[in-house]
């Protein structure tokens, strides 16, 4: 299948924003990738998980007038399930003494983000979580509701930052980490995906004004509660919008940068290197940044002896399953390779 351009390149980036964030963390990089652009780097992958997981399912939505519920999970499982599998048995083995049933419970099925006691270890699992919970309430939304899929993202982006600020007020913390707290940032990607086929294209002076508000805005002082208002109502719904703005630029005007072998590549192995940078980019007693590589050693053997395996198998089992009868629909114009899929 035609992979998007560009897609690749923007997870590049995200990961390599991650990944200086937590050096940051640790005191091996800039303290302003920890403060400022780690969590613009998961954002960014939030609005192209959304992106993606949209396209995907409106794909099937046009063919066959559906979406299989089953066949969109046991896609999910092949993609998410051996990697992450891996490596929290490996993450047991060698912590098990900093580890209680409860937390390796919450990373286990996925409700990582509700473990405010979670070891280090396991911090970076809270957005994995994320998704998990994503790809387990929105198919089924989107089946049900599919002539209200607009109205229901719309309605999603309007309430997560009420719950924001609800979860402000009441000192909540497991409330700004909670699904509905994150489900705006999501919805943007998957509204993207909806309308992506009406919008026109973008500017290279829209997508410069897009790139500054995505820079400037993690560095927006929220520090008393009228300024965590305006960033909650407005700068972050901006930010959203500005990142799948540029989605959308770089997918219209693809750019070498983004396209190139290298980027492409890291791009690829982006999940298993979010999963590996942790032991080695985060852990409190790093006496070395560049462990980091070790990061790229483990994410690259996951790669390719756990992932693609599974991604080849699971191709092969769409390959002699049965395929339901197709209705004579207009295709989706975009398609994504299989690595995405």
């Amino acid at each position: 299948m035609k992979r998007i351009p560009s897609l690749d390149g923007l997870r590049a980036v995200s990961i390599s924003l991650v990944v200086l964030g937590h050096l940051a963390k640790s005191g091996h990089a800039p303290q302003v990738f920890w403060s400022y652009f780690a969590a613009t780097g998961v954002r960014i992958f939030f609005v192209i998980s959304g992106y993606l997981i949209t396209t995907l399912l409106i794909g099937e939505y046009e063919r066959t007038s559906t979406v299989s519920l089953r066949e969109f999970y046991v896609r999910r499982a092949f993609r998410i399930f051996p990697a992450a599998t891996v490596f929290i048995a490996a993450m047991i083995i060698f912590y098990w003494r900093d580890l209680s049933l409860y937390h390796i419970s919450a990373a286990v099925f996925y409700v990582a983000n509700y473990d405010m006691t979670r070891p280090w270890i396991f911090g970076h699992l809270w957005s994995l979580s994320i998704e998990e919970q994503f790809y387990l309430l929105w198919p089924s939304v989107l089946k049900q509701f599919y002539k209200h899929r607009i109205g229901i993202l719309i309605a999603v982006m309007a309430f997560a930052p009420i719950w924001q600020t609800m979860s402000y007020l009441l000192k909540w913390r497991v409330g700004l980490v909670a699904f509905p707290a994150i489900a705006g940032n999501l919805a943007i990607g998957c509204l993207l995906a909806v309308i992506s086929r009406r919008l026109p294209k973008i500017s290279r002076v829209s997508a410069l004004i897009m790139t500054v508000a995505i820079i400037l805005i993690p560095f927006f002082p929220a520090q008393n509660r009228a300024r965590t208002l305006l960033m909650v109502f407005v700068l972050n719904p901006v930010l959203y919008v500005s990142i799948a703005g540029l989605l959308v630029h770089v997918m219209q005007r693809p750019y070498a940068c983004l396209n190139w072998g290298p980027t492409v590549w890291l791009g690829r192995i982006s999940y298993s290197l979010y999963l590996w940078q942790q032991p080695f980019c985060s852990d409190p007693h790093l006496r070395s940044g560049y462990l980091a590589i070790f990061a790229f050693v483990f994410a690259v053997i996951s790669y390719n002896i756990v992932e693609m395996p599974m991604l080849r198998l699971r191709e092969r089992r769409s390959l002699i399953r049965p395929r339901p009868l197709q209705i004579d629909t207009p295709r989706s114009e975009e398609s994504v390779g299989q690595s995405v899929a």
